[in-house]
């Protein structure tokens, strides 16, 4: 299963590095990214795979919320298929 893992905020060094190493904890894979910065802003979009998470997709959240927290950021994860039903016009 894929997951859709946004993140923004204030740019810094060591966000991505940060999110990645949460992420391999938990053996869930990066598939691909995509990041820019706006305006002193930080935003990412993350394609991952969690079908080998050695926790449930909540404990997931829980724990990229704990990392956001940490690096100072807003991060969220949704299923791939909620994700795209939500942006389907």
């Amino acid at each position: 299963m894929h997951a859709i893992v946004t993140v923004i905020g204030h740019d810094r060094v060591g966000i991505i590095a940060g999110i990645c190493v949460a992420l391999a904890n938990i053996n869930v894979n990066v598939l691909d990214i995509s990041q820019t910065i706006l305006g002193g802003m930080f935003t990412m979009i993350m394609l991952v795979d969690v079908q080998e998470a050695s926790v449930p997709f909540d404990r997931i959240a829980s724990a990229l919320d704990a990392e956001g927290e940490r690096l100072g950021v807003n991060i969220r994860i949704q299923r791939e298929d909620i994700f795209n039903a939500m942006h389907r016009v």
